[in-house]
């Protein structure tokens, strides 16, 4: 390996191990990874599919910046978009023109994603997922496709009188459109379907999950979101340990602290969500959030939040795998007994997220699964009010 390949793949291997540019060739799907703080912003890493699919092949790639994908016909509102999430070290999706290495365009859902420093909450790569967008299916407008292809292979007899001619014709057609087809693949837009979202999401998360295990052999663990819990009060002891014995699946969020972050998650939740809870603590609950989720629900939740009124919905999350489950949703505010804790009295103190997987067996002892999640309700409103009295929500160093 000459001096600057070693030099780009330092910047993994010095921080994921040795061993994970082996594992990340095994993983299918094509993706980039770059390294912000080196000079230009190079790609430290390309997949085979990337190769694959842009004709580049791989140490081609490594030291160049991501931009020479782009092209003539790339949409300069979706190259300042991506630029812009870089920037602000935000995750991105945006379907664009990219240009393959023979210059040919081709579409694809680009999907970028910061890589955090788990304890710092500095950026130390991103990584850069697309997933090709089909084009639709071409119709004569007013015609059935049937009776259209019967139409188009009567004009070709028609105009083809010498069979023994008929794979010239076929050339010069297709050299005569080869230009025309490119610029008309350029000219429209075409738009991701959910399958292409899904498809980006899990590959990401696979990426991250390898990015995850290896980085812990060298001690600099990453994550895929910052989740920043310096400033966010640690709760008491009396109320961890209260808050333990509920074995449903929850979370408590507190609405006065900035993008209301979860304070506490319960065994249950990681258990169906697969995350940890150092990855979740200080977050705010939309990381369940994929392309799948109803924006219109999420609404009528915020709605709730501001009312401060108890909710129940039915909404489609994601898990750390990627992996989707039904969700019956119940939010619920959660109010304190006294003006302590910096509180007048009886304001809401947190909200609580009470999650079901509606596909999974659960048993309810003959409840519905409403009342089930009303009672870890009512055992987080015990838990709260009692300890609030005697002003012992947080720690004592708090």
């Amino acid at each position: 390996m000459e001096g600057e390949e070693r030099r780009l793949a330092a910047s993994l291997t010095a921080r994921y191990s040795e061993w994970v540019l082996e594992e990340l060739d095994e993983l299918r799907g094509s993706f980039l990874l770059t390294d912000p703080a080196m000079p230009g912003h190079p790609i430290v890493y390309a997949s085979r599919g990337l190769a694959s699919l842009t004709g580049y092949p791989r140490r081609e790639l490594l030291g160049r910046n991501a931009r020479l994908f782009q092209g003539a016909a790339t949409d300069r509102a979706a190259v300042s978009g991506v630029r812009e999430a870089v920037r602000t070290q935000r995750a991105h999706q945006v379907a664009i023109l990219n240009y393959r290495r023979d210059g040919s365009p081709h579409w694809v859902l680009l999907h970028l994603a910061p890589v955090f420093h788990a304890a710092d909450g500095r950026v130390l790569h991103f990584l850069a997922v697309q997933v090709p967008i089909a084009a639709a299916p071409r119709r004569h407008p007013g015609r059935p496709a049937a009776f259209a292809a019967c139409r188009e292979e009567a004009r070709g007899e028609e105009e083809l009188p010498c069979a023994s001619h008929v794979g010239e014709v076929f050339v010069d057609i297709d050299k005569r459109g080869m230009e025309t087809r490119r610029r008309l693949e350029a000219e429209e837009p075409r738009i991701a379907s959910v399958c292409d979202k899904e498809m980006a999401l899990s590959t990401a998360n696979k990426i991250f999950s390898t990015l995850n295990r290896y980085s812990k052999l060298t001690g600099l663990v990453v994550c895929e979101r910052r989740c920043d819990s310096v400033g966010i009060p640690a709760l008491s002891s009396s109320l961890n340990l209260s808050l333990g014995r509920i074995k449903q699946s929850f979370v408590l969020t507190d609405r006065h602290l900035p993008d209301m972050p979860i304070v506490y998650a319960s065994d249950a939740f990681l258990s169906l969500t697969g995350y940890s809870r150092e990855e979740i603590l200080g977050c705010n609950c939309r990381f369940l959030n994929g392309p799948g989720t109803s924006a219109e629900v999420l609404e009528e939740i915020n709605q709730h939040i501001c009312l401060e009124e108890a909710c129940t919905v039915h909404l489609l999350n994601y898990r750390k795998d990627g992996s989707t489950f039904r969700d019956l949703l119940h939010v619920s505010p959660i109010r304190n007994s006294s003006g302590k804790v910096g509180l007048h009295p009886f304001q809401v103190a947190f909200h609580v997220w009470v999650h079901l997987d509606e596909s999974a067996k659960h048993d309810f002892s003959g409840l519905t699964p409403e009342v089930w999640q009303l009672g870890a309700v009512g055992a987080v409103r015990v838990a709260v009010r009692s300890l609030s009295a005697s002003g012992s929500l947080l720690r004592p160093s708090q």
